[in-house]
């Protein structure tokens, strides 16, 4: 199940993975008319990223998580808020009651999860009007530091199949009406990410298609990447093209 990907790497992934940029956040209030008391579900919610800026916004929201893992971490970095529920449930079994929530966000998730049955649990969770927000921070494929960081993971990561579980070229297209009902809004903000060199070795590394410690090719790898790092950094940080897109509709 694919639940089990991130077995191991709740601790990594919260240290390294980025947050998403204010534009967005702004951006699901007023598209959606949302008030800043709403009630979300965040659905593979993982170690909470997306969760925390929720809350800080002072809503509510339930984090929806099958990793014990990830959740675990979540629970852990994110329990001074009140207004944060931690669910172990899925995307196609969340927990939740009925029409319970004003909005079903999925950040880095969506590609994992079973579209139709995903797409059943959001009519079935929704408030009435509630709308979903699909949202991927996205590498520039037209950068070279993104071409050969990608050349690496084809050429020693054997689960690698392109950017964001290989969707990639699917997000860039915006092609999801086979998930929405009717028409459903598109935007994109720029998000560049700048790293130093353990974090650039740790984004890649918080990935489901990494190589572990115990891997053979591990050490070759995180050779390959630090030569990568060297190759692209200025005063000992290399800055990644990155924009963060987001799709918002109804179900």
């Amino acid at each position: 199940m694919n639940e089990h990907k991130f077995d191991g790497m709740g601790q990594i992934y919260k240290q390294f993975r980025p947050s998403y940029p204010q534009a967005f956040l702004d951006c699901i209030f007023s598209e959606i008319g949302l008030s800043k008391n709403a009630v979300f579900a965040d659905v593979g919610a993982g170690t909470g990223i997306l969760t925390r800026q929720l809350l800080k916004t002072g809503s509510t929201v339930y984090a929806v998580e099958p990793n014990d893992d990830m959740r675990a971490q979540a629970e852990a970095d994110l329990k001074c808020f009140p207004n944060f529920i931690a669910v172990r449930g899925t995307a196609e079994d969340t927990k939740l009651q009925n029409n319970s929530v004003d909005c079903v966000t999925a950040a880095q998730a969506f590609h994992w999860f079973d579209r139709a049955r995903f797409q059943t649990e959001c009519l079935r969770i929704l408030k009435e009007n509630g709308k979903v927000v699909l949202v991927w921070n996205s590498r520039d494929g037209d950068s070279t530091l993104v071409q050969e960081n990608e050349r690496i993971n084809r050429a020693y990561c054997p689960n690698f199949k392109g950017f964001s579980g290989g969707m990639r070229s699917a997000v860039k297209a915006g092609d999801f009406s086979d998930f929405f009902c009717g028409t459903y809004e598109e935007k994109t903000f720029p998000h560049p990410l700048t790293m130093d060199k353990d974090g650039f070795i740790g984004r890649n590394l918080s990935a489901s298609y990494a190589l572990k410690p115990t891997d053979s090719a591990y050490s070759a790898y995180i050779a390959a990447l630090e030569a990568l790092f060297a190759d692209f950094a200025q005063d000992g940080f290399v800055t990644m093209p990155n924009s963060t897109k987001c799709y918002i509709g109804k179900v």
